[in-house]
């Protein structure tokens, strides 16, 4: 079957996409334990590429559980339970493997249409998050550790999570009893750990005008 599909180029291209917005498209990929401030963080970064007119469009982890990447018990009450069983995405390695991959296929669809895609993902794996790496071009992944130590994530623990895993509800909790493999190499390291939300969104923001992804504003 595969034989058969042709790949279709556009008419509009990524170059055309680019100049219309005035912006580079790219993938910015946050990456962190739970808790470790990556949504809050991605939330800011894209209020504030809005305010200046970039676009962009934010894909979190657990929005994205609802749907695309939806579990079983999601689909189940729309599709039957074979079907779920066979296409629902839930917590094991590979899973997670599935849910990445998902992911950066959407994400780079939207840095192709000369849009700033970012992610807000545990994504534990270093091999998962270099395969989305692969799949892009040069210069369209930019890797965001925020690296916030696990005491601290322990503490905020918004949703109760990590009080579930030491009360042994769940099992295979990143950073806990399954691995993290923290980036080598990222573009970028925002120490979570030290400093608040508003301040690491604006090393973000600065990053993406220093490597030249956003223009810069204009100076008075």
């Amino acid at each position: 079957m595969s034989n058969n599909i042709t790949w279709h180029k556009h008419d509009v291209t990524r170059d055309d996409r680019e100049r219309l917005n005035g912006h580079r498209g790219c993938v910015i990929w946050f990456t962190g334990l739970s808790a470790s401030g990556k949504s809050t963080v991605a939330n800011l970064v894209e209020q504030r590429l809005y305010e200046r007119g970039v676009r962009s469009y934010l894909l979190d982890g657990d929005n994205v559980r609802h749907g695309l990447n939806a579990g079983p018990d999601v689909l189940e009450p729309v599709y039957g339970k074979e079907f779920s069983e066979r296409f629902g995405l839930g917590f094991s390695a590979e899973d997670r493997v599935e849910n990445i991959r998902r992911i950066g296929a959407v994400a780079k669809l939207f840095c192709e249409g000369g849009i700033v895609a970012l992610t807000a993902f545990i994504s534990p794996y270093r091999h998962d998050r270099d395969a989305v790496r692969a799949a892009l071009g040069d210069g369209d992944f930019l890797e965001i550790f925020v690296d916030t130590p696990i005491e601290i994530c322990e503490q905020r623990d918004p949703k109760g999570l990590y009080k579930k895993v030491r009360a042994g509800e769940i099992k295979g909790f990143t950073g806990i009893d399954d691995p993290y493999e923290a980036p080598l190499r990222p573009e970028l390291r925002l120490d979570g750990g030290k400093k608040d939300a508003a301040s690491l969104a604006d090393e973000v923001v600065l990053h993406l005008e220093t490597v030249g992804i956003i223009p810069a504003p204009a100076r008075a």
